[in-house]
This record gives structure tokens, sequence and C-alpha cells, in this order.
């Protein structure tokens, strides 16, 4: 019997297939060349999480950067009224921005109908932010190639390729967080060639508590809504 695209069976596969070649790609010879488009991919992720988080608390976003290597920073400027809970929200928006991508690719996978739309709402949100807030040589090659491309396989992709795009970087989104586990726990890092506090280390200076108590609320709210979208994905008959 064939399967067809959107089944359960369907998803269970791609979504395993997506975690494989996560996982496993950058152990392969040219596999760190292969994924290095989308270590960019979840770097821009993290930092849009950064920016964004400090619009809505009506910060001002500045600029993103993204370095050769993978790392990057958003810069944001808030006023001298911001309080300590506003900047360590700030702070924990990069490693939660993942998870959130993540979450909701993997939701959107669930249902055909939404598709099209993430991945045009992906390539948009790609192209606009380089536009807008990117300031790095990576940044404007790598994410207008990648806006490109999830455009084009919304476009004239299968059904199937636009299924394993969005699980493919829904899966990429969400483990980004075990790529980012010893820069959670630690206190300080150099990013750039700059020393820098991590981003818990942000949150300990905003409101007190110890940065690896910071890091383990993340991973806890990271791993509770990857959970509940796989769970729905997976339960839901698209």
């Amino acid at each position: 019997m064939r399967v067809q695209p959107g089944s359960q069976e369907e998803k269970v596969g791609r979504l395993i297939l997506a975690a494989v070649l996560v996982m496993f790609l950058p152990t392969i010879p040219l596999g760190n060349y292969l994924i290095y488009p989308f270590v960019i991919l979840s770097t821009w992720f993290h930092e849009m999480g950064h920016g964004l988080t400090a619009l809505v608390l009506g910060q001002d976003f500045e600029l993103l950067v993204i370095n050769s290597d993978g790392s990057g920073y958003a810069q944001s400027r808030a006023d001298m009224e911001a309080s300590g809970l506003s900047m360590a929200l700030i702070a924990a928006g990069g490693p939660l921005g993942p998870s959130v991508v993540g979450s909701v690719l993997i939701l959107a996978s669930a249902v055909r109908k939404y598709w099209r739309p993430a991945l045009y709402g992906l390539a948009g949100a790609l192209a606009i932010s380089t536009v807008i807030w990117v300031r790095s040589t990576v940044g404007w090659i790598v994410l207008p190639a990648l806006a490109a491309a999830f455009a084009w396989v919304a476009w004239r992709g299968q059904d199937w390729l636009r299924l394993f795009a969005l699980q493919f970087v829904g899966v990429l989104a969400a483990l980004s967080m075990f790529r980012d586990f010893d820069y959670l726990f630690s206190e300080s890092a150099v990013i750039g060639g700059q020393p820098m506090l991590s981003d818990t280390g942000a949150m300990e200076q905003a409101l007190a508590f110890p940065y690896w108590l910071w890091a383990i609320l993340i991973i806890v709210v990271s791993g509770g809504m990857i959970g509940a979208s796989l769970k729905y994905a997976l339960n839901r008959d698209g």
C-alpha cells in the first residue's frame, strides 16, 4: 500500500529521518559543509529571538551579526528605565527562540494546508530580517540563499519535499538546544573574539539567581514546547 504524504506513517518516518540527518550529517565526509547553512540558520533563530523579544518589550533592536564560525550576537538598546525582568527576558529570548520556531514548524507540518504558508513565512522572515537587521557578510550570503530555497520549495516543491523541509528545519531548531548545551551552562563566552556574558549569565546579572538554574529552566521550557508540538503533530491526521 502506498503511503500518502501527510499520513501518520509519513510524518513519523520523515521526522525520524530529519532527526538522523541533523545528528549525523556533520560526522560524514563533507557533512559539515552540507549542514553549514543550517548552522547559520540556527544562529539566526537564536539571535532573532533576542532581537524580537527586545522589540516586544519596547526596546530597540539595532542589528544582528552572524560570524563565519556560526557564532553571533544581536545588539539591542534598552532605555535607562528597562527593568531587570525585561533584560532577563531579552536574554532568555535567544535560547528559547529556536525552540519556539521549531515547535511552530512541527505544528505546521501536521496540517497540509499550512505547509506552503509556513515555508513562505520562513522565507519572508529571512529576507526581511536580512535587509533590516543583518550586518555581516555570512548573513548577507547564506540567509537570502536559504530564503530563496524555502520559497522555491513552497512554490514548486512536491508535497513530500514541503513536509520534509518543515520537519527538517523544525527538528534542527529543536535540537540546536543541545548544540548550545555547554553555552547555557557557562557564565561567559567568547563570541567573535570578544568575551561576553552568556545568555544565562546575563539573566543571573539581571535577576540574581545563578546561571545554571536559568539554564535548567530554559531546557525544561524548551523540552516542554517541543514535546507538546511533536505529540500534536504525530497524533493528528492532517
